[in-house]
């Protein structure tokens, strides 16, 4: 047995896209079926009722393909259908699995990844720019650069960038807090980073609406 945290993911309800509701029902039906860890008897919907609803949902799902009012309708009708059954299946399946994830998987539902995914900058060394709870106000967090000695910000009010304003940047933690900015005010800014080659070429411009 595997002692584990999990949460299954309810990727079905209906504001899914009903194509998306007969994935997961499709994938569950045949996970459920014949499954050793999930005997027929027990299960709280009846797979040959649910295959039936499945089959349904495919047919409503070609003939709303005309996007006509009564097809729509049938359609989630159907689909309503579907998601109820789904619910009932993941309860039980998340009540019987023995708290094994891979017992869980194996009827066809999936889980919500713990992984964090990583949130990429929004340029070469501009990697995020937030507002501040004082109006007038933005913090820029800096990208790290090994090679880097010190770094360069800017920014300019407008799209034109004609008269820019320059910062001088030690390190990129804590973030460079720019004050005085008008609110409702659009503004563009770039960094580089100063190398033993010198300075690297100012990175993309970013706008940004000051509060």
């Amino acid at each position: 047995m595997i002692n584990t945290t999990f949460k299954p993911l309810m990727d079905f309800n209906m504001k899914t896209d009903a194509n998306a509701v007969f994935s997961r029902g499709t994938a569950v039906y045949t996970g459920l079926k014949d499954n050793p860890e999930f005997t027929t008897q027990s299960l709280p919907v009846d797979l040959t009722a649910f295959k039936s609803a499945l089959d349904d949902l495919s047919v409503g799902i070609a003939n709303a393909m005309d996007r006509g009012i009564k097809a729509l309708a049938e359609r989630d009708h159907c689909k309503r259908g579907v998601v109820k059954m789904l619910r009932q299946f993941v309860h039980y399946v998340e009540a019987n699995c023995k708290d094994d994830v891979k017992i869980f998987l194996s009827s066809g539902f999936a889980i919500v990844s713990t992984v964090r995914q990583p949130i990429p900058p929004l340029s070469q060394f501009i990697r995020r720019i937030d507002p501040t709870q004082i109006s007038g106000q933005l913090l820029v967090t800096l990208v790290s650069i090994v090679a880097a000695f010190s770094y360069e910000l800017r920014w300019a009010r407008g799209g034109t960038a004609d008269s820019w304003t320059v910062q001088p940047v030690v390190k990129t933690r804590p973030p460079v807090l720019i004050t005085g900015l008008t609110p409702g005010a659009a503004y563009v800014f770039q960094a580089r980073a100063l190398t033993e080659s010198g300075y690297t070429d100012w990175s993309d411009s970013l706008s940004r609406i000051c509060i």
